[in-house]
């Protein structure tokens, strides 16, 4: 594809359309069958939505938000916004109505695409820019603001053309999942992200005969960069699944050749497994005798016996796994939170091409990543080309390059606290680097990263359970699980009861910040005890060590799972 420095994010599709616009480009579930669109196709509609967006009177960098699961629509209208230099504000489809509000807002937006007209009802009455919205199904609209796609569409359209905009353009604000307070707008240019999207092919390149399934939401920026911009690049395939319930499926049928991915499918698969294969069972012994000889294959360890046994092993374990996952992957792209080792020994150990990467919503979004034939899987993988890594005195992880955001929406204070003078920005993470390779250690702030990769800030989250006077002591965990816990300190006795008061007060968090598992304890923590501080703050790391046997024991009970109304 013929890029230079001065091209902008509207020119992947206007190239790709022009040299390949027969050839397949996206594939979605209509309900009642696969639907196929070519890249010409695509052309086409973005035309289309191009010419509506003018009737609206929008003007180059005004805000345009949707909201709106995987689909092909998503990606019209992306890129119709692109070609008119209007700025896209992609909202998680599943967010609360009052979080979705306060981006709206904060970011000023003046239209709103959305699924049915049930999201603009629980919206409407606290969004307070939004001049137009546009109904992608369901009944005829109730009010003049609003108006369904049919008949907002005109029938002709006009044709793509390139963006006027510069690469230092603003593209997108992609609002965080927040750390403390409400979410942060992003600011990514054009050239942030094609530059990410230039250096990730490079390390791990995509090809014009990939088909990706693209499962994590398009407003997740992993997803976004490396997913749905690259394969545009590249000339791939993507089909959107319809959704995790029906993804087991959706992979089975589709036999993607790529997956962009977050630890948490990986634990899903892997509690699936283990409930097939009960410890102790011959199947399990089988199960782990495959991993432990694919895992010393990986590592280079192999001996004599491991090289007789593994064509039995790969026939009877690891390709019933491969052909669960399609038959044709490739590759397999893992982010946005840690890959447990325990995850990277089973899943590599089977055969199956995992490369982890490392970066954030503010750069775009990949840092670093393994490459596929120079893969260690305890790290993250080194440097992208263009991109400066390095770790500061107190081993916090800095990086520059292009990538860089241009800063946080409305908020230059917060934006002076993670991009210095002299262009580091600051990614709060703990890290060395070892013959170019980054291992992430931890993170300077107390933040607890779910294995989603959503993120919930642990003291914030105290502050308000500890309002409840039942509670006397409280402290919250989860780093790298699926769902938050909670080891307190009360006199009361009934865990439903603490579990549900709990949630009470974090009902002003977003809907991830619930606590599912918990468990009491009989005995304060204490100065003396080892397990305060003299100042009074909790000791984390010694209250994980001393409770271990009991955080273990409180994963194995999920009320949110037991009881709907406090998830």
């Amino acid at each position: 594809m013929n890029l230079t420095d001065q091209s902008n994010l509207s020119d992947l599709l206007v190239e790709r359309a022009r040299a390949t616009p027969e050839a397949p480009a996206y594939r979605r579930h209509d309900g009642a069958r696969w639907v196929d669109w070519t890249w010409g196709e695509v052309a086409h509609a973005v035309g289309r939505w191009r010419a509506a967006f003018k009737k609206e009177g929008l003007k180059p960098g005004d805000r345009v938000a949707l909201c709106l699961r995987n689909r092909t629509e998503w990606v019209v209208f992306d890129q119709a916004a692109l070609e008119l230099g209007l700025v896209s504000v992609p909202l998680y489809f599943d967010d609360r109505p009052d979080n979705m509000a306060w981006c709206l807002n904060d970011a000023g937006a003046r239209l709103l695409l959305v699924e049915d007209s049930s999201q603009w009802a629980a919206l409407k009455a606290i969004t307070r820019t939004i001049e137009r919205v546009i109904y992608l199904e369901g009944a005829a609209p109730p009010d003049a603001s609003a108006a369904r796609l049919e008949d907002w569409l005109p029938a002709v359209g006009e044709p793509i053309a390139r963006a006027p905009a510069g690469p230092d353009d603003l593209a997108t604000i992609v609002y965080t999942s927040g750390t403390t307070g409400r979410p942060k707008g992003v600011m990514l240019s054009h050239r942030n992200i094609l530059s990410n999207v230039v250096a990730s092919m490079k390390a791990i390149p995509v090809r014009a005969t990939d088909r990706f399934l693209s499962f994590l939401p398009l407003s997740h920026t992993l997803e976004r960069t490396c997913g749905y911009y690259t394969a545009i690049w590249a000339g791939a395939q993507t089909v959107y699944a319809r959704g995790i319930s029906a993804l087991a499926e959706d992979i089975q049928a589709q036999k993607p050749t790529a997956l962009i991915a977050v630890p948490r499918i990986f634990e899903r698969i892997w509690g699936r497994m283990q409930e097939q294969m009960p410890a102790g069972s011959f199947k399990r012994r089988l199960f782990d005798k495959a991993v432990a000889v694919g895992w010393r294959r990986f590592c280079k360890q192999a001996g004599f016996g491991d090289r007789l046994l593994w064509p039995i092993l790969k026939l009877l374990v690891a390709k019933k796994l491969y052909r669960r996952l399609g038959g044709r992957i490739r590759l397999i792209i893992v982010g946005g939170a840690a890959f447990a080792p325990n995850l990277a020994r089973v899943f590599i150990g089977l055969g199956l091409p995992i490369v982890q990467g490392y970066g954030l919503t503010e750069t775009a979004p990949v840092l670093a990543a393994n490459r596929e034939h120079d893969n260690d899987p305890a790290s993250v993988g080194c440097a992208l080309e263009g991109i400066e890594l390095r770790c500061d005195e107190n081993g916090e992880l800095l990086a520059r390059g292009p990538n860089v955001m241009l800063g946080y929406w409305n908020n230059p204070q917060a934006t002076a606290a993670v991009i210095d003078q002299d262009g580091w920005f600051h990614t709060g993470d703990l890290a060395h680097i070892r013959g170019g390779r980054v291992y992430i250690t931890g993170r300077v702030k107390e933040i607890i990263v779910l294995s989603s990769g959503e993120k919930v800030p642990p003291g914030d989250a105290e502050q308000v359970i500890l309002q409840d006077p039942v509670f006397e002591q409280a402290m919250v965990l989860g780093e790298g699980r699926p769902k938050l816990g909670l080891l307190c300190v009360s006199k009361l006795n009934d865990l439903k009861e603490l579990c549900d008061r709990a949630n009470q007060r974090l009902r002003d968090f977003p809907g991830y910040a619930r606590i599912c598992h918990i468990a009491r304890l009989a005995e304060p923590w204490t100065v003396e005890n080892g397990l305060l501080t003299p100042t009074l703050k909790l000791k984390r790391h010694a209250i994980e060590k001393t409770c271990a046997r009991e955080i273990e024991a409180m994963y194995q009970v999920d009320f949110c799972r037991n009881n709907r109304g406090s998830a």
